[in-house]
């Protein structure tokens, strides 16, 4: 498929090993986010609740698309990815994966349900960011900030919106529900009634799903920073899909923008449109005849002038000036999506190799985390209600995302949905203040910890490589 000198392929496997390890991690780190509710309400026994939720996110991340995992891979911005020089971004993979898995593995350790999600992209910051400060960085630029704050977004009101739907799910229970078990402290090595059980057992379902439909794209994501870091040439285009459809697409966008009367939209859209039209004249003289498969030395060229085709493109799609006809605006639209399906792919064994590191992950090392948030964020021992409240939000909050293409942290949403269900049944004092307090101060110190780590293992792999 790829041929590298003998050291490259041995750091590009290592570097694929350690991003399965952060994903195997990742799973057992977040699988008592899943399986806390059924176990402390004796819905499932523990092993088979952890084996059902491991399957549960196997099939997840196959579901999940790439929206996620492009989200990660375009935090960084196009001149870092493609930078010539290989053992650079050898030393970007080895800084952002190494500071990733040690900060998870030390909040694992203490039991601590920390973001796997915070972790990874305050990683990548940190790359980013250090990049900025090399000499060799001319934009003066490392990090995609449009991208970075969207997800700084999702990631902010995620939580916040976990506890408050499920505070005020627990209201409408005990409102209209007269069933008093739901709200009452599970008997001793007792299953629920059937109904109640069979909620539990389905939420702990869809979290399980969702989070590899989430999580599991971030894995995804990493595996194709790594790819295209390290093996550019081979894994800049999605060689799967034919060259002449790149060249149909590129020349109905020429002939949109060649009837765009530039005279009537703001300079800033012209000379977007002007460097459009110049990186279109690139690709095409890059491409081959017929449908014979592009070059390997022209991929990494056309891959950069698609990026930066769309981009430019982008603010005059979401705000065009009312001289653009809507169909030239839509036509616009439908090709960059056609352009950005050669950049933004996945292969099938990627995939599957994510798949599996997150699924085995998940059946080890739930028992830490799980004591934590089935027994030590509220004063009372979970009941029913709560149990299946938090899930259901934190489920849906996660599906919710997955479709915009957004990362969320399903530690965060879980977390505080369960807390806002502690406060739903006692108030504010129904809350132990001490693992709060534990809990919010790894959430707080999750992104300047790993942006930081990151940042000075990037500057000392780059003084080495």
């Amino acid at each position: 498929m790829f041929e590298l000198e003998t050291g490259l392929l041995i750091v590009l496997i290592f570097c694929l090993l350690s991003a399965c390890a952060f994903e195997f991690v990742n799973g057992f780190h977040d699988t008592a986010n899943a399986v806390a509710t059924v176990i402390y309400t004796n819905s499932l026994q523990p092993w088979t609740a952890v084996v059902w939720s491991g399957l549960c996110n196997f099939i997840g991340v196959f579901a999940g698309g790439i929206g996620v995992a492009m989200g990660i891979v375009y935090l960084l911005p196009v001149e870092l990815l493609i930078d010539q020089n290989i053992w650079h971004s050898v030393a970007m993979i080895l800084s952002l994966l190494f500071s990733a898995i040690i900060w998870n593995l030390g909040t694992w350790y203490y039991g601590l349900p920390s973001s796997s999600s915070h972790t990874l992209i305050g990683s990548i910051l940190g790359v980013g960011l250090a990049f900025s400060m090399m000499p060799e960085n001319q934009s003066g630029e490392g990090v995609n900030w449009d991208k970075a704050i969207e997800i700084g977004l999702s990631l902010l009101v995620s939580p916040l919106f976990g506890f408050t739907l499920t505070l005020v799910l627990m209201f409408l229970l005990r409102r209209f529900v007269k069933d008093q078990r739901l709200f009452q402290e599970p008997p001793q090595k007792k299953a629920p009634p059937t109904w109640i059980r069979g909620i539990l057992i389905l939420t702990c379902t869809l979290v399980s799903f969702f989070h590899g439909s989430n999580d599991g794209q971030k894995g995804v994501g990493l595996i194709m920073l790594i790819l295209i870091s390290i093996v550019p040439f081979t894994f800049a285009l999605d060689s799967r899909i034919d060259a002449t459809l790149l060249r149909a697409s590129l020349t109905r966008m020429e002939s949109v923008i060649s009837r765009i009367d530039t005279t009537a939209i703001p300079p800033a859209d012209r000379g977007n449109l002007s460097l459009a039209a110049s990186q279109i004249d690139t690709i095409q003289a890059l491409l081959p005849a017929g449908n014979a498969a592009i070059p390997q030395n022209n991929r990494l060229t056309i891959r950069r002038d698609i990026l930066l085709i769309t981009n430019e493109l982008k603010a005059l799609t979401n705000h065009p000036p009312n001289s653009i006809a809507a169909a030239d605006v839509d036509m616009l639209k439908e090709t960059s999506a056609a352009l950005r399906n050669y950049t933004d792919y996945a292969p099938r064994w990627v995939i599957v190799l994510v798949s599996i590191s997150l699924g085995l992950g998940t059946m080890i090392g739930w028992k830490r985390i799980v004591k934590t948030v089935g027994e030590k964020i509220g004063k009372n021992h979970l009941t029913y209600a709560q149990g299946a409240s938090a899930e259901l939000v934190a489920a849906s909050t996660i599906g919710l995302a997955t479709g915009f293409g957004l990362p969320v942290s399903t530690t965060h949403v879980l977390s505080s949905g369960i807390a806002g269900s502690m406060v739903a049944l006692g108030g504010t004092g129904n809350i132990q203040p001490k693992t709060v307090r534990s809990i919010a101060l790894a959430w707080v110190l999750t992104l300047p910890v790993s942006i930081t780590l990151s940042a000075g293992l990037f500057f000392l792999l780059r003084a080495i490589l």
